[in-house]
């Protein structure tokens, strides 16, 4: 996908496209800046477009309750899955799917977010392809994703999904690469289909091996080499 460059850069073509693009939201009000943690209202059969900071999607399924007393009553309990990112300059869609549910929501301040129709793309057809192909991306990832998720061994889940978002988020840090922002022990566990406590166990174990490192406000960094292994 197209990527916004720094204000120093030159300008060039896919800039030109981004901003002539984020004009026209703005004109009509699809474009919106959101706050960390501040939930997206999306909805199906809308494309959306991330523009500046990163989008934390989430899934929701409602499961049995545990207690004998709720399950008579046939009550049910949502339960949160972390699903990935949408990074700056990349898009995204909800897809409506009972009795599952998608929501997004800022993973950091200073998001914006603008939203069109499908049909809406037709005014920039060399953007529509790049958008196309930035779907097929996202598609391979998780492809590559449901792979580390069938890894036996809750720590070669962990490391693997690691590896997975620093390859495709990471920037540059000592002798190795970082998430750009934190991300809990629960958000993981909800991904890999464990808990925060043996998260917080295992990244422990990692640590201690040399694995990983963790630097600044909490951010995940893979030496090199681990990187190269993956």
């Amino acid at each position: 996908m197209y990527s916004i460059p720094s204000s120093n850069s030159e300008p060039s073509r896919p800039f030109l496209t981004w901003q002539r693009i984020l004009d026209w939201a703005q004109e009509r009000y699809r474009c919106r800046t959101f706050n960390k943690d501040e939930k997206i209202p999306v909805r199906p059969g809308l494309l959306y477009l991330v523009q500046r900071g990163s989008v934390r999607l989430v899934g929701i399924s409602q499961v049995s309750a545990t207690s004998s007393s709720a399950s008579r009553l046939g009550r049910t309990t949502p339960e949160e899955a972390f699903l990935g990112f949408v990074g700056a300059g990349q898009p995204f869609e909800i897809v409506a799917q009972s009795p599952f549910t998608l929501q997004s929501y800022a993973h950091v301040d200073q998001t914006t977010v603008l939203w069109m129709y499908w049909h809406d793309l037709d005014n920039w057809p060399h953007f529509r392809r790049e958008v196309l192909d930035a779907f097929r991306y996202q598609h391979q990832r998780k492809l590559l994703w449901l792979s580390t998720l069938g890894q036996r061994r809750t720590i070669d889940r962990l490391l693997g999904f690691l590896t997975l978002l620093i390859e495709e988020y990471g920037e540059p840090c000592e002798n190795g690469s970082a998430l750009p922002w934190a991300l809990t022990h629960a958000q993981i566990g909800s991904a890999i289909g464990s808990t925060r406590v043996t998260v917080t166990r295992l990244m422990g174990k990692l640590r201690q091996r040399g694995l990983i490192r963790i630097q600044g406000d909490n951010q995940i960094c893979l030496p090199s080499d681990v990187l190269l292994r993956g």
